[in-house]
């Protein structure tokens, strides 16, 4: 406590959450680059050597796992952008804004993976959407022979990542939206005459998209290695390109190594090289739309795109909630044949003869995830106090180290951290997976928490100094209370984030830790969809229960003070 009053834990909170974070990521890198080299002395690479990389460029399947990879990468994020401007530049004003900003809690809470089960049971030839049409007015009486599922143009990542991305994009814009003082700018346009869509496109589009863009190269990022959902949704001969780094990862044959980490290595570049790729198109677009964009033309009142924007939005919404929804229902379904919609027979026998699979891999799932949520959200309270006390100006520069473990392809650093793990004795401990996790729950724990702490009122801080507060008694008896609701809130985002994890728990458990995303990945290989949306069902309900716990305590512990129950 007495540290913490003289603020020497404070000021050394950024240097050492920069360092605790960024060197697993740096580390990493090099602990790759060198064996996609050659230079791996634990399996016999002393010398520098392009062997991996001839190899790899000799696999047969590696053109097909380079257009699968960029296609779906590309596309799911220019739809999930496309849809996000759309939606709110056409319905800003209109009931469904206000509806779909309700859905964004549980749809974010809902895993990667957790999402892919369920679309998968939607979209299979055999799922809940070809049952509704059969065998009437379809006249399939057996599952058609269509691949809906790991189709060989990517199609079902695709929209897999679209209904998990977009409502990312969504709350982004959304805080965007708050930062830029977009109602000002819009109703200046409106008065001039400009309609709705154009006076957004014209005055908001340009003021918020320099603070979505990290977000966006952060999903194309993601979009371009994911792992977890091309598992399921993907096609498998060959995968995208970041599943075969993990195929020849975990191959039994050790100098597979060199391929995984030459492949690993040409990821990290396509991933570059693709956000590279979006600037210069930023920058090009800008350029062609400047002439548009002061030409003083009206119009635009989006009473086309309001209703196609609406009910594409209302489409992606409802499949994620479907997805939800079909897994619960798998996951008691005890005889359920094609063409029935609905199980004929129910019984919680999955689920008792799960048991204790769901009881260890529920306490590994909640012990790391609460425990990465909880240090993250001590770090990043401590950097932002620190910042206010020591009136340090918010840096772009920060963002952008806070972003890079997000928009570095997981599956390009991770193996160098395990490396990294083995030459510290973590490699396979609690504590690696615990730090392993950290490195993508903070900067969501940040980006949650940095503008409501920030734009606490500076006067309740001046006030209590004013009294003979300490700046400790200030922080505890005074920030604390008012900022309990968004720091609970970051805290679930971060818990979200853990559990969500898949490609770490593998790398940093080293097989001696199950999780229910690692079990819901395996069992959704298998035939049985019952298992799979047991464990899927309750990856999705953890966090649901986190996000309930953030909204509910506070309510609770301020059900009589109107004034901090406001506070978010």
């Amino acid at each position: 406590m007495n540290g913490f009053r003289r603020g020497g834990i404070l000021r050394a909170a950024p240097g050492f959450t920069m360092l605790l974070f960024l060197a697993p990521v740096g580390a990493g890198l090099i602990g790759t680059w060198l064996p996609a080299f050659g230079i791996f002395p634990a399996l016999g690479g002393d010398e520098f050597s392009l062997a991996g990389w001839r190899e790899l460029f000799a696999y047969p399947g590696l053109g097909s796992a380079l257009r699968l990879t960029l296609v779906s990468g590309i596309l799911s994020t220019f739809l999930s952008l496309a849809l996000v401007i759309g939606f709110v530049a056409s319905c800003g004003e209109r009931k469904s804004f206000q509806a779909l900003r309700r859905l964004i809690a549980p749809l974010l809470a809902v895993p990667h993976v957790a999402v892919a089960i369920g679309l998968a049971f939607l979209i299979a030839p055999s799922g809940w959407f070809v049952r509704l049409v059969s065998p009437w007015p379809s006249g399939w009486d057996t599952p058609p022979d269509i691949a809906t599922v790991q189709d060989p143009y990517g199609l079902a990542l695709t929209l897999g990542l679209v209904v998990k991305e977009m409502p990312f994009l969504f709350l982004m814009t959304l805080a965007a939206l708050h930062q830029t003082h977009a109602d000002r700018r819009l109703a200046i346009a409106r008065s001039l005459g400009y309609g709705p869509v154009t006076a957004w496109i014209k005055t908001v589009l340009p003021a918020i998209y320099p603070q979505i863009r990290l977000p966006i190269y952060a999903v194309l990022a993601f979009s371009l290695s994911v792992v977890d959902m091309a598992l399921i949704l993907a096609p498998t001969t060959p995968p995208p390109l970041a599943v075969l780094v993990l195929r020849w990862f975990n191959d039994p044959d050790l100098s597979m190594r060199f391929v995984a980490a030459a492949c690993a290595s040409l990821q990290f570049g396509i991933v570059a090289a693709a956000i590279g790729s979006w600037r210069l198109l930023e920058i090009l677009v800008a350029k062609l739309a400047r002439s548009w964009l002061t030409d003083g033309r009206r119009g635009g009142s989006g009473g086309v795109l309001a209703p196609v924007f609406s009910l594409a939005a209302g489409a992606i919404c409802g499949l994620g909630a479907l997805s939800i929804l079909g897994m619960a229902v798998w996951s008691i379904a005890r005889r359920w044949r094609y063409p029935d919609v609905l199980p004929s027979a129910v019984s919680l026998d999955s689920w008792m003869r799960q048991g204790s699979s769901i009881v260890n891999a529920g306490l590994n799932t909640l012990s790391i995830g609460l425990a990465a949520a909880a240090i993250a959200t001590i770090l990043v309270v401590a950097c932002l106090e620190n910042e206010r006390r020591q009136r340090v100006p918010s840096n772009g520069r920060a963002i952008w180290l806070l972003y890079a473990p997000l928009l570095v392809p997981q599956i390009g650093f991770l193996f160098g951290t395990q490396v990294l793990a083995v030459h510290l004795n973590l490699d396979g401990t609690w504590l690696a997976l615990v730090w392993t996790h950290l490195l993508f729950v903070l900067p969501y724990v940040f980006l949650s928490l940095s503008d409501s702490y920030r734009n606490l009122d500076e006067r309740y801080v001046r006030s209590a100094l004013c009294l003979g507060a300490s700046p400790g008694r200030v922080f505890w008896r005074v920030k604390l209370p008012m900022l309990l609701r968004p720091i609970l809130y970051a805290m679930a985002i971060g818990f979200a984030v853990s559990v969500a994890q898949y490609l770490p728990t593998l790398f940093a458990g080293g097989g001696r830790y199950v999780t229910l995303t690692t079990e819901a990945v395996s069992l959704a290989a298998g035939a049985n969809r019952r298992v799979a949306g047991v464990f899927a069902l309750l990856q999705a309900l953890m966090p649901m229960i986190a996000f309930v716990l953030a909204i509910g305590i506070p309510a609770l512990l301020y059900r009589h003070r109107r004034g901090l129950r406001g506070i978010a």
